[in-house]
């Protein structure tokens, strides 16, 4: 089924007119930072998250505070995880007094999302994420999925195209198959690099990623993700290629029901997991 479609914005959104403290500060290249300036598609992300009161909301990566003035102001729990030292001490200055409120200064690829929830209430996680780090701290994130209830993620559109790719197409892969394995997947809306200072190369684009419950599970995960990848960098050649990589004997008959000539592209994820539960039993 083909993926939901990312719906543009204008082409001409109105900008909102950076403020003091927006100036104040220089983009770091090494964090990867693009701030967002651009008043509509701000406001357009607050109304497709729709935070409610009471809610224990992450934010990743809060910058200049774009998202975050608009969340403190929905009388949710908000922790912030913020890289940067220069960004986290103004915001830990600007929201000193704001209830509810608590600044983590850490990389995010290394928090302990876990220890922020609680039994009560799972996590609504949002970020605009750096693009050089967004595939890594997506995986990182899935191994929290139990204590999520949803993601919302600003990133690259050639990354939320591959998120949200069906099989069959050149855009699926590796990342389609393992995050659409833990996630529902929802396209939102596009976001031209002019909604940013500064304005990045690429388009970006906002989706929202749901952790699923599924009736048939993988009995052997790390076999599952090493299983996926070796078959993906072997993308050309037929799936027979990939799985012998990773299998000291293949035997013919080991998957009567599969078509091995066919290419990894083809597979669906049901199908992988199929895969997968029938040669960890082989190992």
């Amino acid at each position: 089924m083909e993926s939901p479609a990312i719906h543009r914005p204008p082409k001409k959104p109105a900008m909102t007119k950076p403020t003091s403290q927006q100036h104040s500060h220089q983009a770091k290249k090494r964090f990867g930072q693009n701030f967002l300036v651009d008043g509509n598609i701000i406001n357009r992300i607050i109304g497709a998250i729709k935070p409610l009161a009471g809610e224990h909301l992450v934010e990743i990566g809060p910058g200049l505070g774009a998202l975050t003035r608009h969340l403190v102001d929905k009388n949710c729990q908000l922790d912030v995880v913020e890289i940067d030292r220069d960004l986290a001490q103004k915001l830990e200055l600007q929201y000193a007094d704001t209830p509810h409120f608590k600044l983590h200064q850490m990389d995010a690829l290394k928090a302990d999302f876990g220890a922020l929830a609680s039994a009560e209430r799972s996590l609504r996680v949002i970020g605009n994420l750096p693009y050089n780090i967004s595939t890594p701290l997506l995986f990182h994130l899935l191994t929290f999925k139990a204590c999520i209830h949803d993601m919302h993620f600003m990133l690259q559109k050639e990354v939320v195209d591959r998120l949200a790719s069906p099989e069959g197409k050149k855009t699926y892969g590796r990342l389609s198959v393992m995050v659409q394995y833990h996630c529902h997947i929802e396209p939102l809306f596009v976001v031209p690099p002019s909604a940013f200072k500064p304005a990045p190369k690429v388009e970006s684009a906002i989706v929202r990623l749901r952790p699923r419950s599924r009736t048939t599970t993988v009995t052997d995960p790390k076999f599952f993700a090493q299983m996926v990848n070796v078959c993906f960098q072997q993308r050309r050649k037929t799936i027979r290629n990939g799985l012998k990589l990773i299998l000291k004997e293949l035997p013919e008959d080991c998957l009567a029901d599969i078509d091995l000539g066919r290419r990894p592209e083809t597979f669906s994820v049901e199908e992988f997991i199929a895969m997968a539960n029938q040669l960890s039993a082989l190992r």
